[in-house]
């Protein structure tokens, strides 16, 4: 079966590892573009993203990537993967850079995890919230079929997200807090975690998004 893969190329994602990664599980071609021509011709779509949310934000506007997005994930309904701030950029809203409006996909904030950021013995932990982590499923997910409970991928972010509806909420991770790890609506699975970074469990995450239909039964 074919699988071809567009990664939505705004200018503030880490590109090459996660096209590399995604080739690695077998995709036949993956397209790093936003050109909504070159997406349709793709099976599925990743929506990557490092940085400040800012400047995230306004280079999707300014691209034309928030209407390529809703274009994706209403219109043709392709399986969607979002990674890191990719999956911020989804809310309503962050704290970050004193207030950015989002793409409200997913109702909910991006929350600081603050200066002062504590465990449950008050020990104090270093924000950003950077390294291997637990991931616990809420739930079955094809992206998750294979990859055991508490299984380690790495984190690098200082905020978090806390969506309106628990009920999105796909995996989380404990860091001084419960914390939402991955989201989950119809066609589109998100992740605060790099799979392209955590070795097998994330290769296995990404080779399940190319056997994915974008349902979750």
């Amino acid at each position: 079966m074919t699988q071809r893969v567009a990664v939505i190329d705004y200018g503030m994602g880490n590109l090459h590892s996660v096209a590399s990664a995604l080739e690695h599980v077998g995709a036949s071609e993956v397209m790093v573009s936003h050109d909504p021509e070159a997406i349709a011709k793709a099976d599925r779509v990743v929506f990557p993203g490092v940085g400040g949310i800012r400047d995230c934000m306004e280079a999707i506007r300014q691209l034309g990537c928030d209407h390529l997005l809703n274009q994706v994930l209403n219109v043709q309904r392709k399986p969607v993967l979002a990674i890191c701030v990719g999956m911020q950029a989804l809310m309503t809203r962050s704290e970050e850079n004193e207030g950015v409006p989002c793409l409200d996909r997913l109702p909910g904030q991006v929350v600081f995890f603050g200066e002062a950021h504590q465990g449950e013995q008050g020990e104090r932990l270093k924000v950003p919230h950077m390294g291997w982590n637990a991931v616990q499923p809420v739930g079955p997910h094809p992206l998750c079929q294979g990859i055991a409970a508490g299984t380690r991928f790495y984190f690098v972010h200082s905020y978090h997200v806390v969506p309106d509806d628990p009920a999105v909420v796909a995996g989380t991770f404990d860091y001084g807090l419960t914390g939402c790890a991955a989201l989950s609506q119809g066609n589109l699975f998100a992740t605060q975690f790099h799979p392209e970074k955590s070795h097998t469990a994330g290769l296995t995450l990404l080779k399940n998004f190319l056997n994915w239909d974008g349902t979750c039964s």
